[in-house]
């Protein structure tokens, strides 16, 4: 048995082994934060405990992703099936509720002819980015170069990238788009449009390129935006293509349609792709890295690996089947600018791989994220499985989704993990000290799952000293804490939940509560060579 002393937590292995969803284990160098995901109808926002601090819901399963907004807000994408544009993925409305759950806008974009699909990113300025699948006609995909032969009878699909700026009483503008429609080569015909040099036009998509056999409407599959504020840039990730291509958002929206303007001169063109250089005529099958890939993104300043791209590897379609996170530096000449040497692909040529496992495997869904304090989140999400790494790669936080994505059923602790449908697309975390959590009632409630077992979180290690008799009041605390005892009080030191200390006082008996959040808190009383401790509630 290993002890962890000194009000970090007391892990067992007995204790680990009762527990078969939920947090499974975590250790004291875990972030302190919480995590946002959605499940079913459902977000859910959880301590490292896996205790709920809130939950909202929804009328709709998820269409995937979900965003906590500053101000407390979050923003859902939600699966509304009023659409025959239907893939792995779709969604079709956003929606946003304020930290009370109340409903308070929506963004509808469901029809026939388009439909919202995967992700949305929320903008500084306040708007949201969206990604949308749109028709293109048989017809206008032959004039625009498709080699016939690679049609199905409903046509291909557009992706329309927006940026939405939310007006009152669900109203909206479209203060910019970007379309792949505007960035497309071919050389199978030379009377239709977009004729060229595949290879030469490297800043475009060969509209012929399937990659082994994505035919159908569905042939891009984006599963993933994500927005670099630093650089004004935007990293869209495409399944089916086994690449990711960022795009310039300082253009107009003009200029996105074009291969000029801008802050890096090329328009909507891409001015960096990855992982699939046969999509470009550089290079062969040999040559390609990502296999179905999850949430490419730039690391910002002030992050381990700044600058670096990191990503979920799925692995999907290739012999063996295996998931990874890789990072690396795209080479540039200057920021945002990437350097490419003609007739060769984009480098780097070999990522690092920053984590693996045999059992290490999602065929879909899955995002992994840079902690502020080092550590990296992932999130395995065909399995439902949350892991955080220290910065020598151990797991100190391990914690398995409980509930189906697909029915809602909720599984009891202790009986086995549900082999399907415990999915979830993406899991982020938010710090404590994140400024949505000013002003909020905190409080964990129960986990989610049922018969739950709190032991390996609650349960704390004291070192073996003779335990004095205090009493404390009042308890739930608002604002002073008192602590009655027949000895002298040497020191108080109040710790929260994760095992960092968060108040101290010296020859008191008293300690002002009042700065701390809403939530469960242990009280450490000092007295000579005696300690005791007891559970705290502030209200």
């Amino acid at each position: 048995m290993k002890r962890l002393f000194l009000f970090t937590f007391f892990i067992s292995n007995v204790l680990l082994a009762q527990n078969t969803v939920g947090t499974i284990s975590v250790a004291p160098d875990v972030y302190d934060g919480y995590t946002l995901f959605s499940v079913n109808t459902k977000t859910f926002l959880i301590n490292n405990c896996g205790q709920v601090i809130n939950e909202w819901n929804s009328t709709y399963i998820p269409g995937h992703s979900v965003y906590l907004l500053p101000n407390g807000n979050i923003i859902r994408a939600g699966r509304k099936d009023t659409s025959s544009i239907n893939f792995g993925g779709v969604g079709g409305i956003v929606e946003m509720f304020d930290w009370d759950g109340n409903l308070v806008w929506e963004f509808d974009y469901s029809t026939d002819d388009h439909r919202l699909h995967h992700d949305i990113y929320p903008m500084p300025n306040g708007n949201i980015l969206v990604t949308a699948a749109t028709r293109i006609s048989n017809a206008d995909a032959v004039q625009a170069g498709r080699n016939p032969s690679l049609l199905t009878a409903s046509g291909l699909y557009n992706e329309r990238i927006m940026e939405i700026e939310p007006l009152p009483n669900n109203g909206f503008n479209i203060v910019w788009e970007w379309n792949i429609t505007d960035h497309l080569v071919q050389d199978f015909d030379d009377t239709k449009d977009n004729f060229g040099s595949v290879a030469n036009n490297f800043r475009k998509l060969n509209i012929n390129f399937v990659n082994g056999g994505f035919t159908n409407s569905n042939w891009l599959h984006v599963n993933s935006i994500q927005y670099n504020e630093e650089l004004d840039q935007i990293v869209v990730s495409s399944r089916n293509m086994s690449e990711f291509w960022i795009i310039d958002h300082s253009t107009t929206t003009a200029e996105a349609a074009t291969d000029s303007g801008g802050t890096y001169g090329h328009g909507g063109d891409f001015l960096y792709r990855w992982g699939n250089p046969q999509s470009y005529n550089q290079g062969t099958e040999n040559d390609r890295i990502l296999y179905g890939q999850h949430t490419p993104y730039l690391i910002p300043t002030g992050f381990n690996d700044a600058g670096d791209i990191m990503l979920f590897n799925n692995g999907t379609g290739r012999n063996p089947l295996f998931s990874e996170v890789m990072h690396f530096q795209p080479p540039t000449t200057s920021p945002g600018f990437y350097e490419h040497v003609n007739g060769q692909a984009f480098g780097p040529a070999t990522p690092i791989i920053f984590y693996d496992d045999a059992e290490f495997f999602s065929n879909i869904l899955s995002s992994s994220f840079h902690l502020p304090n080092g550590n990296t989140l992932i999130c395995e999400g065909a399995e439902g499985h949350f892991i955080e790494l220290d910065q020598s790669n151990n797991i100190v936080w391990d914690y398995y989704l409980p509930m189906s994505n697909i029915t809602g059923v909720i599984t009891s602790q202790g009986d086995p993990r549900p082999v399907n449908g415990n999915s979830t697309f993406r899991a982020l975390k938010y710090s404590a000290n994140y400024e949505a959590f000013d002003g909020r009632d905190l409080t964990p409630s129960d986990p989610i799952e049922t018969n739950f077992n709190l032991d390996a979180c609650e349960t704390l290690s004291i070192e073996q000293n003779e335990v004095i008799q205090t009493k404390v009041y009042p308890n739930p605390v608002a604002s002073i804490l008192t602590v009655e005892s027949s000895q002298s009080i040497d020191k108080l030191e109040i710790y929260n939940v994760l095992g960092k200390r968060v108040g101290m006082i010296s020859d008191s008996n008293s300690m002002d509560m009042s700065e701390l959040n809403s939530g469960i808190y242990m009280l450490k009383i000092f007295s000579g060579n005696k300690v005791s401790s007891q559970k705290i509630i502030k209200k």
